[in-house]
């Protein structure tokens, strides 16, 4: 899977390079909240949430990450997903993937009551995610421009 894919925007988007989606007028930079519940292994939701976020922190804006539910699994430490059953290329890797968003920009918060539930232990949570909870969330929605489930 690529992650450095960019849409094509739509047609009334304002004028810019459509091949790699930059605009020639710079808009007002938003801060983002994106949330996201799936777990990272057997749905495309964890990738998806953060290829957005990594698009969008290229454009420059700020973005926050929530997991919550099962999405917390993403953000633990010590991942080694299976390979793919066809082909050479592997599974990509959740930890990896949020290594690089953070050193990009992003923030992510993983819900303490959804980790507990599910046994994931603060140490078994990756350097440089905290532990947070629905306060910190409900905080970032009021907060911030725009929130985006996935």
């Amino acid at each position: 899977m690529a992650c450095g894919a960019l849409e094509v925007l739509p047609s009334n988007a304002p004028s810019g390079d459509l091949e790699t989606g930059r605009h020639q007028e710079k808009e007002q930079m938003a801060t983002i909240t994106v949330v996201v519940g799936d777990p990272p292994y057997g749905k495309q939701r964890v990738y998806t949430a953060l290829r957005f976020s990594l698009v969008a922190l290229h454009e420059g804006h700020q973005v926050n990450l929530f997991l919550l539910e099962d999405a917390v699994f993403a953000a633990k430490r010590g991942q080694q997903p299976p390979a793919m059953p066809v082909g050479d290329a592997g599974m990509p890797n959740c930890e990896e993937l949020l290594q690089g968003a953070m050193k990009e920009g992003l923030t992510i918060k993983a819900c303490r009551v959804c980790s507990m539930e599910r046994g994931l232990q603060p140490e078994q949570v990756m350097e440089g995610v905290e532990i947070g909870s629905m306060v910190d969330l409900v905080n970032w929605v009021v907060e911030n421009d725009r929130t985006v489930f996935f």
